[in-house]
């Protein structure tokens, strides 16, 4: 029986995986889930799964949580010093990061030498840091399990493979909301716009992200890390049809692919069950009912956000945290309806001109360099903070 502890137990990732783990009782117990201020749905999940412990990160909330919690015997965490506490004092097999953002990446470093695996939804942390992660993983004997479909897509077909019959990584993505709407109309853009993504139901920021395709050049960023692949070699391709999620092109000219339903659950059921596959609780898809899938190459003039992942990766050292971190705030800032859609590639290209990067960053550098981001995007934007 595995102990997993999910971060972000009430976000689309938490609860995705809250419905994988009560098929498989005999396989896994919940031993700890966090949130932060969603209290309402927590305190329901702490009814029907029994955790030993919880964490609500935000203290207002949590005082009201734990006024309201009526189990005995949960031992309770509150705020972001009693989540890097939780990870570090409880026993976990599987840690779950379904944490949207920067604030993963913490507690990630936090659990690494506690776990024996880490199913990861979280890619900002991997933008960030990754080589210290990837360091850090690699010391304790950690598995990285990726949970976003796209790199789960990959691991699987590079299961087994050497890196040097790598020719090609793609990544595919559906192209978002805007895909079909013309770039002169998106200084008019609005935020339920942007987050209503055609075939995933997600939450807002990686909506956005999805919308400018930032989302797509932080997994590029992502897959160089857990694949050790350099960035030249992974390629994103826009695929409407969301039906394959991604593909590896092998020096002999062998493509493989892996072709699955628009589900969360699918690569979070992997994650949790790897090596062994397990029959799932929902469909899969039927093979015959296909009629096209269409590939194309991404407009980087009309997507710019993706060109300034590229540009950062290639970079190195602390460029790819200050492009996570200008995108960060700058997506709040959109989504709190402060500044236009087209002002968050901007602000991005502004900060990113102005960094003055460290090659072979420390954790420390990392967390400095990440606040120097914020503070100088919130300046160009004339915004001040909240």
């Amino acid at each position: 029986m595995q102990r997993v502890a999910i971060l972000g137990s009430t976000g689309s990732i938490g609860t995705n995986a809250l419905n994988v783990l009560a098929n498989f009782p005999k396989e896994f117990v919940l031993c700890a889930i966090s949130a932060n201020s969603n209290i309402g749905l927590l305190l329901e999940q702490v009814d029907r799964f029994s955790p030993d412990s919880v964490c609500v990160v935000d203290t207002k909330k949590a005082k009201e949580f734990k006024r309201r919690l009526k189990k005995r015997g949960i031992k309770f965490y509150e705020g972001k010093d009693g989540l890097l506490r939780m990870c570090e004092e409880i026993s976990i097999d599987i840690l779950v990061v379904g944490i949207v953002g920067s604030e993963a990446l913490l507690p990630i470093l936090k659990a690494i030498p506690k776990i024996k695996r880490l199913a990861l939804a979280n890619k900002e942390a991997l933008v960030m840091a990754g080589d210290i992660i990837m360091r850090q993983a690699m010391a304790n004997k950690v598995r990285i399990l990726p949970v976003d479909s796209e790199h789960s897509a990959i691991f699987q077909c590079l299961e087994f493979k050497d890196n040097l019959e790598i020719r090609n990584i793609y990544i595919t993505g559906s192209g978002g909301p805007l895909r079909c709407i013309s770039m002169r109309k998106f200084k008019d853009i609005r935020p339920c716009q942007a987050v209503h993504h055609p075939k995933w139901k997600m939450g807002k920021k990686i909506s956005v992200d999805s919308a400018t395709m930032m989302n797509k050049g932080l997994e590029v960023i992502e897959a160089h890390h857990l694949f050790g692949v350099d960035i030249e070699r992974i390629k994103v391709l826009i695929h409407p049809e969301t039906i394959v999620h991604s593909m590896v092109e092998f020096v002999d000219g062998s493509i493989l692919a892996q072709i699955g339903p628009c589900d969360m659950r699918m690569p979070l059921q992997y994650a949790l069950t790897y090596p062994s596959r397990f029959p799932p609780s929902f469909k899969g898809i039927d093979p015959g009912r296909f009629k096209e899938l269409h590939f194309y190459k991404p407009d980087f003039k009309k997507f710019p956000c993706l060109e300034f992942a590229y540009s950062a990766a290639r970079r190195g050292g602390t460029y790819p945290c200050v492009l996570n971190a200008s995108n960060e705030v700058a997506v709040s800032a959109f989504l709190k309806d402060k500044i236009r859609f087209t002002e968050i590639p901007k602000a991005i290209e502004k900060v990113l001109g102005m960094h003055r990067p460290i090659p072979e960053p420390r954790l420390e550098d990392i967390i400095e360099t990440d606040r120097w981001a914020r503070l100088k995007t919130l300046e160009f934007l004339k915004l001040s903070i909240d």
